[in-house]
């Protein structure tokens, strides 16, 4: 399988391959493994920057796109309701976590690849991980903060041979 997907007016393109999903695939299970989650789903989406800077600015209250937006299921309000599945004498149902939704700007991947000068997979999965690591609860508001997110980082991607 293999998706093509196009973007702005240099019509660059990048293939979504299945190289590339599994490569997404062994990130997401190496830094599950290194942060103990044993069970759980991520969604990815991959937008431009225009459907970015729409969700930046709507959700977080910043006029401009970003290169990756993360949204955690496990954030509770506690105005929110209990959903109770009843389903009657000995049935149980089991699902599995929803850990949240990480988003992707490709035409900032694109960009931020070039700029850091390595490829636009290394990008795409750092970006990734970055994501992932904001649906566990990592931040990076301070410099220690920052360094502990890091150092995650890379030695997952390091692992799946992602390294700069």
């Amino acid at each position: 399988m293999s998706v093509q997907l196009v973007w702005n007016n240099n019509q660059e393109v990048v293939e979504i391959t299945e190289e590339l999903i599994g490569t997404l695939e062994k990130l997401l299970e190496k830094a599950a493994e290194m942060e103990k989650i044993t069970d759980g789903e991520v969604a990815l989406t991959f937008v431009t920057d225009q459907e970015i800077h729409e969700l930046n600015k709507e959700y977080r209250g910043i006029d401009r796109p970003t290169d990756v937006l993360s949204f955690a299921m496990n954030e509770s309000i506690d105005e929110e309701l209990d959903i109770i599945y009843d389903l009657g004498e000995n049935e149980a149902i089991e699902l599995p976590e929803i850990l949240g939704d990480i988003i992707i700007s490709v035409e900032t991947a694109i960009a931020q690849s070039k700029e850091y000068g390595h490829s636009i997979d290394r990008e795409i999965g750092f970006l990734f991980v970055h994501g992932f690591l904001h649906l566990l609860g990592y931040d990076h508001q301070d410099e220690a903060s920052e360094a502990e997110m890091m150092g995650k980082q890379e030695k997952v991607l390091a692992e799946v041979g992602l390294s700069r």
